[in-house]
């Protein structure tokens, strides 16, 4: 069959109702077709949807989380704070306080109070004066304490080693014989030897304290264990500040004649700042003193007679005799080499010397050591004929307690 054609303006008026009917449809689809795309590009799906606001991936905190999550951050960071700022106030002040202070007066922690490194075969008891309390010290630190307390530290190291062989010395004779009566050992007087302890060196020593102690420390770890003996016996080792170019024979001041301790030259002493010294008293006084009479406006009559050493042995005054130990003790004379002239209405004294004499002249064995001397030679110089022995040779029985 074959197809009819017919011209465009003469179409039956059926087909052109139909015509018009699918040109319609034709182009409703066309704009649903378009709503279709454009719904499809802004949702990504490929039928249209009510749009969505945009999320992004990482989540914020909600009305929700915040309730409980709000509190742990301010409990997180109060925590850091703490820890962080607070030591940081606390600390700061008392930094700044102890700079100041030790500005004033450095106090360091004691760079060995005990001799950690040496070993102490027993303590010491020493009777506080001021407390009244009885302190145990290891040997050695009690040795370094008195060598602290007796001798300047600015002395020559061997000077220093041999004042530790007295001290050492002194106080193992004094437990070996003492009566046994008291409770302690010794005191820390001039009784026996003079001991401070570490708070009272700093005290004295001030910023000076950690460098003194370390120097005398040295000297004590030198002479551990070590004592003067007199043939086999332990000595008494009298010591002493400042001769007047001789010691004293030991029965000239004290009663006892002792074979190690002579008089011996020590041309040293007059370096000393102590050497020479002067007191004045007005007659009234010495009368007063030496409880007796003395004549009116004339000269006293005064006379001396002098141990080898060249102190004063006896002195008579207006018929009155004293010892130059008495006159040295009234009067508080640095020596008992002294002289006296009379002005008017007062009596000049004048002293060389500090001290009893007898003994170790300390600045003589600070001369000594300056001049290249051991302390082995220093001790042998001002006890005659003794030996350096141990505390095991000739203590044995303090070294077993």
């Amino acid at each position: 069959m074959q197809n009819r054609k017919y011209p465009s303006n003469k179409l039956p008026k059926a087909w052109k109702k139909k015509k018009s009917k699918m040109k319609k449809q034709l182009e409703l689809k066309r704009k649903q077709t378009i709503i279709a795309k454009s719904n499809s590009t802004i949702s990504h799906s490929k039928s249209p949807k009510k749009l969505t606001p945009f999320k992004p991936k990482k989540q914020y905190l909600t009305k929700k989380s915040a309730t409980w999550r709000l509190p742990a951050v301010l409990l997180i960071s109060m925590l850091i704070t703490i820890i962080l700022v607070v030591p940081t106030l606390i600390v700061t002040p008392f930094v700044t306080d102890n700079q100041q202070k030790s500005g004033a007066t450095e106090i360091q922690p004691d760079s060995g109070g005990e001799l950690d490194s040496l070993t102490s075969p027993f303590s010491v008891a020493v009777i506080r004066s001021k407390s009244e309390t009885v302190e145990d010290v290891p040997l050695e630190t009690y040795v370094s304490r008195v060598v602290a307390s007796e001798m300047p530290a600015k002395f020559e190291l061997e000077a220093l080693k041999a004042q530790s062989l007295a001290a050492r010395t002194y106080v193992i004779n004094h437990i070996l014989y003492q009566n046994g009566d008291t409770e302690y050992d010794v005191t820390d007087t001039t009784k026996h030897q003079v001991y401070k302890d570490e708070r009272e060196l700093q005290q004295v020593m001030k910023g000076s304290y950690t460098e003194n102690m370390d120097k005398i420390k040295k000297a004590v770890q030198a002479t551990e264990g070590e004592i003067i003996t007199y043939k086999n016996d332990l000595i008494t080792p009298a010591f002493f500040s400042t001769s007047n170019g001789y010691t004293e024979n030991s029965e000239d001041y004290w009663e006892n004649e002792l074979p190690y301790l002579r008089s011996v030259e020590s041309k040293w002493d007059e370096e000393s700042p102590k050497f020479l010294d002067q007191k004045i008293f007005m007659i009234n006084e010495v009368e007063k003193v030496l409880e007796l009479n003395l004549p009116e406006d004339a000269a006293l009559p005064i006379e001396v007679t002098r141990t080898e050493s060249n102190r004063v042995d006896q002195l008579a005054i207006a018929e009155n005799t004293f010892s130059g130990r008495e006159i040295r003790e009234k009067f508080e004379l640095q020596s008992s080499d002294f002289t006296i002239e009379q002005k008017n209405d007062h009596l000049i004294f004048t002293t060389k010397g500090f001290g009893h004499g007898i003994g170790m002249s300390q600045y003589g064995a600070n001369g000594m050591a300056k001049e290249g001397k051991t302390y082995k030679e220093i001790v042998k110089h001002y006890y005659k004929d003794v030996e350096v022995s141990t505390i095991t040779d000739s203590a044995p029985t303090l070294v077993s307690k």
